[in-house]
């Protein structure tokens, strides 16, 4: 005997399955237990380091001097113009290529100063500089 209109209807369960949530995370805490000390446990060691900028070398520098009287001087020394087109022709062939500074008197006539680039520029050499003063 049925009580209450003889109909009976299921009602629809709207809980949360939590079992499989719990199964989940008991499976992440164990992972995480057994993973633990092994990253704790690691040895101390200091390693190398590179620096992988190659060494650069740094070419010579040569500087010429021009005086008032239109005498050259090679790094301090008198030299001659022969001897000049001599040392430069053997300076050119380096590798890397010196670089050369030329500083002129300023009583110096133009000539022995364009004399002297002339004498650099036919010898191959590249590089080539003036050396001044700075203006007051």
């Amino acid at each position: 005997m049925a009580f209450g209109g003889g109909l009976e209807e299921e009602a629809d369960i709207s809980e949360i399955n939590m079992t499989p949530l719990v199964d989940v995370m008991l499976v992440l805490l164990i992972i995480f237990i057994i993973t633990v000390p092994v990253l704790t446990h690691s040895v101390k060691i200091d390693l190398p380091r590179i620096d992988n900028t190659p060494n650069e070398i740094k070419p010579e520098t040569i500087n010429l001097s021009v005086n008032a009287e239109g005498n050259i001087f090679w790094n301090e020394g008198q030299i001659t113009f022969e001897e000049l087109e001599a040392r430069l022709n053997l300076e050119s062939s380096k590798q890397p290529q010196p670089e050369v500074h030329i500083r002129g008197d300023k009583a110096v006539p133009y000539e022995h100063v364009i004399k002297t680039m002339a004498a650099v520029q036919r010898s191959g050499i590249l590089k080539l500089g003036f050396v001044t003063e700075p203006g007051s």
